[in-house]
């Protein structure tokens, strides 16, 4: 697959992207939503093939060590880096990747983190950048941590940030419309739709109806939707067909709705127990960690907001 991506050193390449697996798998904590099968092994070439098509003179070992940094480092928990870098460091001696170049977007993200009234952590804006570079990658992808991690507002910055891109026609991006749907919240015939029991009348579900709109529109817009809750095999499996890669959503009814190429699938559950390894490895991870964050900008954000209160009463 590398051969026909243009690298030329590609059966090297690809014997240093099993190697990292099997030492990530050996050596790494053992974790829910860490996946190293095949569907991994895909995405890293799927990366690597989009920095070959980028960036086509550049050193082959940069492009593969950068498809393969990208793809599993945003997943791993603040332990398990280290050991991770090491590995890769290993595998690729002596290749030093250079700094994306994000000016653009980190300026106007910057700017998004203060209208929202929240603090630019370099923790929280290097998570932005891995949300943002997850999802050219991934069209579903999960963003997994407790609470407090500062999920929620992760996705609404870079959604805002992206949007202020395209206005301003600095950066070749695209408006961002989301809808959030709390899948936990209704049952299975609310969520998908179901038959009426006397009549055999189909209605459909929250989901099929966000679902279809977002797939039949015809403006340029980038469409996210978001499931915020739980993650569980009794309403995520259903989802499955729409995490392949054929990205289609197969109702009861017998409708089968194409996802559109500017859509994606945003799961933000706080843990990945009781998930099947199925729907593991369909999704891009990113983790959250609050203890990463911390809890100063919280508090920040929050006398913040008192003062500009205690101002508009003043």
């Amino acid at each position: 697959m590398l051969y026909s991506m243009g690298f030329v050193v590609a059966k090297s390449l690809a014997h240093k992207i099993v190697a990292t697996y099997k030492l990530c798998s050996e050596q790494l904590s053992s974790q829910h939503h860490y996946d190293y099968g095949m569907r991994a092994v895909k995405s890293v070439l799927t990366a690597a093939g989009n920095l070959k098509l980028k960036y086509p003179d550049d050193d082959e070992s940069e492009l593969m060590l950068r498809a393969i940094i990208d793809v599993n480092l945003t997943k791993f928990l603040s332990q398990d880096v280290p050991l991770f870098e090491g590995i890769v460091s290993d595998l690729f001696p002596g290749v030093s990747l250079p700094p994306p170049d994000y000016d653009t977007l980190h300026s106007f993200l910057l700017d998004a983190i203060a209208r929202r009234n929240l603090q630019p952590v370099q923790f929280f804006m290097d998570k932005v950048d891995q949300i943002y570079e997850m999802m050219l990658v991934r069209h579903g992808f999960m963003i997994v941590g407790e609470a407090m991690g500062g999920k929620s507002s992760a996705y609404k910055v870079l959604a805002d940030t992206l949007s202020e891109l395209h206005e301003s026609g600095m950066m070749e991006e695209f408006k961002v419309e989301f809808a959030i749907i709390n899948p936990k919240s209704i049952n299975m015939g609310q969520l998908y739709g179901k038959f009426d029991p006397i009549s055999h009348e189909w209605s459909d579900g929250v989901l099929a109806n966000t679902f279809r709109a977002m797939a039949s529109a015809q403006d340029e817009n980038r469409k996210w939707l978001v499931f915020d809750g739980p993650v569980d095999a009794l309403w995520i499996e259903n989802m499955n067909t729409v995490l392949d890669d054929n990205k289609k959503l197969c109702l009861m009814s017998g409708e089968i709705i194409q996802m559109s190429q500017k859509m994606n699938l945003i799961f933000e559950p706080e843990d990945l127990e009781v998930a099947s390894p199925a729907t593991v490895s369909r999704c891009g991870m990113i983790f959250l960690e609050p203890l990463r964050l911390g809890w100063r900008p919280l508090v920040e954000s929050y006398l913040n907001h008192d003062t500009i209160l205690w101002l508009d009463v003043e």
